[in-house]
């Protein structure tokens, strides 16, 4: 028997902030699945962010993403979004960048 997840589909009013986390950065992006857009994102490749940060692989430079990516979503208007991490496990960089995400005022 194969082993099906559910879907996660953001909307216009809570949309979906898809992580990715590959060995050397980590990266999020806010996205509307109605409109088939991106609204918001960053990555510790950002310039902001690399001049902060030595090494994007730790757990703070995870949660400054965290942080820069809900203070630019907040200035959208929108505090609740849905949280996808894909098929990673909910610690380490993708909880750090999801505790930042909530200090910057997101609910989820």
């Amino acid at each position: 028997m194969k082993k099906t997840k559910k879907k996660i589909i953001g909307t216009t009013e809570r949309p979906r902030l898809c992580v990715f986390r590959s060995h050397q950065h980590i990266y999020a992006q806010v996205i509307d699945d109605i409109k088939c857009c991106t609204l918001v994102s960053c990555s510790t490749l950002d310039i902001e962010l690399r001049e902060q940060i030595t090494k994007g692989r730790t757990c703070e430079a995870s949660e400054l993403v965290g942080l820069i990516i809900g203070k630019r979503i907040l200035e959208k208007n929108i505090q609740t979004v849905v949280f996808d991490k894909r098929n990673k496990m909910y610690h380490g960089r993708i909880k750090a960048l999801a505790d930042g995400a909530r200090k910057a005022g997101l609910i989820f």
